[in-house]
């Protein structure tokens, strides 16, 4: 089995709270995202999506203010984050919040939508070069340490484009489209790798498994973005996610009856992603069949939201959430 280094042992839960808790923004504010993108098709109007925008803001800055904290007064906490051979992987999700709030502000404040994106692209460009350089640098990983969460700062380089080409920073979307794709190609194999070959993964990481659906279907709709189409390599790349999806369908029972963990989160920003590709390309090509994908979907994703927000109130109620590993 493999063993994590753990937080140091400062009194009080405010040492303990996780940057992974930022994954509860990314899959909030993409619910967001999914319910405006099915707000057309669907008939639901703009105020679901502006309920869960709201939501999501809400969350994003109660998690940054408390974040804040805990960096003020225990600094070495947020350092032994950074060194987590697991959690490093996640610091990138604070970016990706600010990107995905940045994309479902557009329609209602492009002003500070720009500003926001402007700042998270920003962010996500040092994240992604820091963590990879830690990666390999001259710090030591072992295989057990290698997850699906490690894709996290691809997808937020292919996240960039959704909004940045529609704001007209072409050069930067395809840019970090590119860094994005390239990590992802290589991280998928050494994911694969170590499902295959290497001990499974310890329990409150098999979660993580639903990140595969992501980063294809980020990638579909900021190409989509990008060119204005439905290309040969939008089909793929759509494609690449329903594939992933069939995948994490036949482990999904197993997966759901492992306990609650703040891992369980990783199931909703990519059943979103995969929602707004749906009525993406359903919007672009007019096909019925991806519009029914997408809806079905969407009542999915709605139901996964209520269960990880209810069980998360649940878990911090009974003292489960912000305690030492």
């Amino acid at each position: 089995m493999t063993s994590f280094p753990t937080t140091p042992a400062e009194h009080g839960r405010l040492a303990h709270f996780p940057i992974t808790f930022f994954a509860t923004t990314m899959g909030l504010g993409g619910f967001a995202l999914a319910l405006r993108a099915a707000a057309g098709p669907l008939g639901l109007g703009p105020m679901p999506f502006r309920a869960a925008l709201g939501a999501s803001l809400v969350a994003f800055g109660l998690i940054v203010l408390i974040y804040l904290l805990k960096a003020a007064r225990h600094w070495g906490a947020v350092v032994a984050e950074w060194h987590h051979p697991v959690r490093l992987a996640f610091f990138p999700t604070t970016s990706v919040s600010m990107l995905l709030l940045a994309t479902a502000l557009l329609s209602e404040a492009p002003a500070a939508a720009e500003a926001l994106w402007l700042a998270g692209t920003a962010l996500q460009g040092v994240l992604t070069l820091s963590v990879i350089t830690s990666w390999i640098g001259t710090r030591s990983f072992l295989h057990g340490h290698l997850n699906p969460a490690w894709f996290i700062p691809a997808v937020g380089n292919v996240i960039v484009p959704i909004t940045g080409a529609q704001l007209g920073y072409m050069e930067v979307s395809f840019l970090f489209f590119a860094a994005g794709m390239m990590f992802w190609l290589i991280l998928l194999t050494l994911v694969f790798n170590r499902l295959v070959f290497h001990d499974p993964m310890p329990v409150r990481l098999q979660p993580t498994l639903v990140i595969m659906i992501a980063p294809p279907a980020v990638a579909f709709i900021s190409w989509v973005r990008m060119t204005g189409g439905v290309d040969a390599f939008a089909h793929i790349l759509i494609s690449l996610g329903y594939v992933f999806a069939a995948l994490v369908v036949v482990q999904l029972p197993r997966i759901l009856r492992l306990p609650f963990a703040m891992s369980f989160w990783a199931l909703s920003f990519p059943v979103a992603g995969l929602t707004i590709a749906s009525f993406l390309y359903a919007e672009k090509t007019g096909s019925a069949a991806h519009l029914v994908i997408g809806t079905g979907l969407l009542g999915l994703l709605t139901l996964i939201i209520a269960g990880l927000v209810g069980r998360t109130a649940l878990a911090i109620a009974r003292g489960q959430i912000c305690v030492p590993e």
